[in-house]
């Protein structure tokens, strides 16, 4: 292997697990720990898993002789992987008062500490490129991370504000973008298209095997739909007309009182206001509507007269030019294997393949996303309800 390599990999190792951190800087020591809903984890909880990940993931594989830095830490910070033994229910990660803060922080030094380590030993490329899908793993947290602060920080009475000023580690603003109107469509005449990863670049197993779709001649929108437009569709009674929504759709809307999008609220005028995470602020008009579900998203579709893209028109239009990263983008598809999928062996191949039931795709990026940690073929995919992350609407039409 050479070493420049292994130069480089340690490199970015150092700079993704240091975001981590400064993302969780701002935060008190009382917001590290509270779970306000289920989907949602705890920051230190964060901070111990993406670290448990490289532990259990690499260097109990590939660095001979190392020991886990807690016996009890695998139960603890365990996500999913059943093949890596039990753990705490999902839900009950808020009740993780111990470790501390400190001793989490503890617990990242140490294994940065290993795999440095384990790195100036030139190990081999195969291992390498585990090291690479950890760190990928880290930044899919990040992503999570901020989401996950919004939602703890929104759902307190007091509405406080994410004091993070660091723009180096987060630019805020994000959540703000003014986007170009009126709204246009972009044509693509439709054919044989290639769909998937292809090359030497990272992605996770979930974007291959690479192979060909036939699409039908379709229109996507050039732009998101807006708070202003989402907006028009509430006033119109979108929220109160059966006709627009999925069975499964109106049973959710009816049975959890959902009248708009998370974190907007009416102000003392009367005007629509939304949490954001620099506290409640009156809703920008132009900015991409966001925090909405699958259910929302396909109800305002109907009634504009569109629908929502499949995952293939939509990464055959990307590949043609069409903007995005704005937010993560709600698509028709739901989320299955592409012809070729395999599973990788052990407890990494339960990353992406165990999901590929009742959930649907989302395509894109958002200003959450980690810096280049975007890209074309990436899927990501939720259940139908779920809308603490930045999703937005683009339409599509024949």
């Amino acid at each position: 292997m050479r070493r420049d390599a292994t130069a480089d990999a340690a490199a970015r190792y150092a700079e993704v697990r240091a975001r981590s951190e400064a993302l969780c800087a701002p935060l008190a020591i009382e917001d590290h720990v509270v779970q306000p809903v289920v989907d949602v984890s705890p920051p230190k909880w964060h901070l111990a898993h993406t670290s448990w990940f490289f532990e259990a993931m690499l260097l109990a594989h590939a660095s001979p002789g190392y020991a886990p830095f807690h016996p009890a830490y695998g139960y603890l910070f365990n996500s999913y992987y059943e093949g890596e033994g039990e753990r705490v229910p999902r839900a009950q990660r808020g009740h993780l008062s111990r470790p501390t803060v400190a001793e989490v922080l503890a617990y990242r030094a140490h294994v940065d500490a290993a795999v440095m380590a384990w790195l100036a030993t030139q190990p081999p490329a195969r291992w390498l490129d585990r090291l690479a899908l950890g760190l990928q793993h880290e930044q899919q947290h990040q992503e999570l991370l901020l989401t996950d602060i919004k939602a703890i920080l929104g759902h307190n009475p007091l509405r406080p504000a994410y004091a993070c000023a660091d723009t180096a580690v987060v630019s805020l603003a994000g959540e703000h973008l003014p986007q170009a109107a009126p709204m246009g469509w972009l044509e693509h005449p439709g054919g044989v298209v290639a769909i998937g990863h292809a090359g030497d670049g990272f992605a996770f197993d979930n974007e291959g095997a690479r192979h060909e779709w036939l699409l039908a001649p379709f229109a996507l929108s050039d732009r998101l739909v807006s708070n202003a437009e989402y907006a028009a569709f509430i006033g119109a009674g979108g929220y109160q007309d059966p006709r627009h929504w999925h069975a499964d759709g109106w049973d959710w809307l009816r049975q959890n009182a959902i009248a708009a999008p998370m974190y907007w609220f009416r102000g003392e005028g009367g005007d629509w206001w939304h949490q954001t995470l620099a506290g409640p602020l009156p809703l920008p008009p132009q900015a991409p509507v966001t925090h909405v579900s699958w259910y929302e998203a396909s109800a305002y579709a109907d009634w504009a007269g569109a629908r929502l893209p499949t995952e293939f028109e939509w990464e055959a239009a990307a590949g043609r030019g069409m903007a995005w990263g704005d937010r993560w983008e709600w698509t028709a598809s739901a989320y299955a294997p592409y012809p070729g999928f395999r599973r990788a062996e052990g407890s990494v191949g339960e990353y992406n393949g165990k999901f590929m039931v009742n959930q649907q795709v989302l395509r894109g990026a958002s200003f959450a996303t980690p810096p280049g940690h975007e890209r074309l073929t990436y899927r990501n995919f939720f259940q139908p309800p779920l809308r603490w992350q930045y999703t937005g609407i683009r339409l599509a039409r024949p």
